[in-house]
């Protein structure tokens, strides 16, 4: 097929944009061929650019040179087409399209390149497998939808950039090849040619560097930056990703949650959505008690509630902790549902499930011969159960870690299973809106966790967040109980930013070091240079990062953060795109001074 040239033309409108007010008007559109309607003395190209799509009409009687070129167009052929807009009769216009009361009569059509069959039809996404959709992103990207979201993520960022600059902030870009520092995720490492046998680490995020910036005098600082992490991916998951870093010297951490939550509003806007401000604040002992996760769902109520067991009932079950959640109205729930729940439950880490159903006169439940009506009434007046309710109880027999380490702080283990429970009922009975915002701050985090693997304290945010000033005096002798300056953004049960006031005095930060098990050789080693940056008059600082794909595939409606991505890795983080990861030729290893090794 020979092909035609643009040569000097220049596109006159979008495809979407033609309206009954060009009626008249000469145009020249291009695009690709979404659909072809062979009618013999007729032929109807559907043509299509990001903006939309546009009927292209070629009759022989107007142009016998287009109609012929017709013939050969096929799907995703590039076309480019020069002709008249007119409006359609009554009868013809198309209400499912913006351009649904116009076409355009082809005076020349312009074959620019031809394209294979496609692997997949556009406009029937259900029946594609994620694969496929992958391994072809660029005839995906086609769509319309990932069109809209790519599109609405450039105006989103456009806006983050707007806003934070009117606060003040600078946007400084960060190094992508540093120095690893293993504490959290694994480090993507890359070999130095000129440095044989030393390796750059990609960033897991820039927080060294941007408290850096804070004690370089660079009072506000953001970047929508890429970071890398080698760890297991999920749906809102992937090796690299990108983040809103923000980060000021002198924080108050209140004026910080309002530059945010101003953030937010403007960013949902986008997609008319109103936010309501300001955001509730919830401590993190509150999140996990009442709603059983750190980042908790609120558009539902359903909320747990921390008991005071009766002594007869704890000495019989040998109790450690009891909880109860009301589920109103919903006392006619079968056996086998509640046998799943009690499954769950026990799953998920609790020692013990039970539960009442309440009547107009009485409780039935499988309690009563153990603890006697009384104790199940003052149990469920604890959680003021009425007449056709369902009472939950889930409790903990122990709650010492069975290695030997401390208590799991907050009885962690029975409060995430109280939260699979919620989340599980929430489901069941329908309760989740897709047209709400809840949005939270969780603060008041623990400063560490303790891991039974390792035996030893982890941070539960990173080392370099602050503890609570009135808790220093504990870092050494009660490190359980050390609080966190730190503070996570939730929406609608997912977290999409977390951050804190960060350690500005080297001294407290040796001393989180030595909790962690970092000697000071060890942190010498690891930290040395940011060791040294604290002791050159380091401003007081906090800040927060973003989560950029999953804030702006919650905005889309999506689910996956893969659909918000141009080129996203697969579960297995892999590019089928590029067939990447790959192998390198054994002459590209010698140079690095490497070898395989089965």
């Amino acid at each position: 097929m020979k092909l035609d040239l643009l040569g000097s033309r220049r596109r006159t409108h979008y495809c979407g944009h033609l309206r009954p007010s060009h009626a008249g008007q000469k145009v020249f559109l291009a695009g690709w061929v979404a659909r072809r309607r062979d009618l013999g003395s007729i032929i109807f190209l559907d043509l299509r650019d990001h903006t939309g799509v546009t009927q292209v009409v070629c009759r022989p009687e107007i142009s016998a040179e287009a109609h012929h070129k017709a013939e050969d167009v096929r799907a995703e052929f590039v076309v480019g087409v020069e002709g008249e807009v007119v409006a359609r009769t009554p009868d013809t216009v198309n209400p499912q399209i913006a351009t649904g009361e116009v076409e355009v009569l082809a005076h020349r059509l312009l074959i620019l390149n031809e394209a294979k069959t496609p692997p997949f039809p556009l406009d029937d996404e259900g029946r594609t497998s994620e694969e496929t959709r992958l391994r072809y992103r660029y005839v995906d990207l086609r769509r319309a939808r990932l069109q809209h979201h790519l599109r609405l993520r450039h105006r989103a960022a456009m806006a983050v950039r707007e806003h934070l600059a009117g606060h003040g902030f600078v946007e400084i870009e960060t190094p992508f090849l540093t120095r690893s520092t293993p504490e959290g995720a694994r480090d993507y490492l890359v070999p130095s040619r000129v440095h044989r046998g030393h390796f750059y680490a990609l960033p897991q995020s820039p927080q060294l560097f941007k408290q850096i910036l804070m004690i370089a005098g660079f009072d506000r600082y953001f970047q929508i930056v890429r970071c890398f992490r080698d760890e297991d991916l999920r749906a809102d998951r992937q090796p690299e990703f990108t983040q809103i870093d923000i980060e000021m010297a002198f924080p108050i951490r209140e004026e910080l949650f309002n530059i945010v939550e101003e953030l937010i509003e403007k960013l949902f806007a986008l997609v008319e959505v109103r936010v309501q401000r300001p955001f509730l604040r919830l401590p993190y002992g509150a999140a996990m008690e009442r709603y059983g996760s750190d980042k908790p769902d609120t558009r539902f109520g359903l909320e747990w509630k921390l008991l005071t067991c009766p002594p007869e009932l704890a000495e019989k079950l040998q109790l450690a902790a009891l909880k109860a959640l009301r589920v109103p109205k919903e006392a006619g729930m079968s056996r086998a549902q509640l046998d799943k729940l009690q499954e769950l439950a026990r799953t998920a880490g609790a020692d013990w499930f039970s539960y009442a159903k309440v009547g107009q006169e009485a409780l039935q439940s499988p309690l009563s011969k153990l603890s006697g009506d009384d104790v199940l009434q003052r149990l469920a007046g604890q959680v003021e159960a009425r007449a056709g309710d369902l009472v939950l109880f889930l409790a903990l027999k122990n709650s010492d870690t069975s290695d030997g380490g401390p208590p799991l702080p907050a009885l962690r283990r029975l409060d995430e299973a109280s939260g699979e429970i919620r989340l599980e009922l929430a489901r069941k009975l329908e309760l989740l809106n897709s047209k709400t915002w809840n949005f939270l701050w969780v603060t008041d985090f623990p400063m560490f966790e303790y891991d039974p693997a390792e035996k030893r304290f982890a941070a539960m945010h990173h080392p370099f967040t602050s503890p609570r000033e009135e808790d220093f005096d504990k870092l050494e002798f009660d490190p359980a109980t050390v609080r966190a300056r730190a503070y996570d953004l939730v929406l609608n049960g997912s977290e999409i930013g977390g951050g804190s006031i960060r350690i500005h005095r080297g001294d407290i930060q040796q001393r989180v070091f030595r909790v962690l098990g970092l000697t000071p050789e060890k942190a010498r080693e690891r930290f040395g240079f940011f060791l040294d940056a604290l002791e050159y008059g380091t401003p007081p600082h906090g800040g927060i990062a973003l989560g950029w794909d999953r804030l702006i595939a919650l905005m889309c409606g999506e689910s996956n953060i893969r659909e918000v991505i141009a080129f996203p890795k697969t579960a297995s983080a892999v590019d089928l795109m590029c067939d990447a990861p790959s192998s390198v030729e054994p002459e590209q290893l010698r140079e690095l001074g490497l070898r395989l090794v089965e």
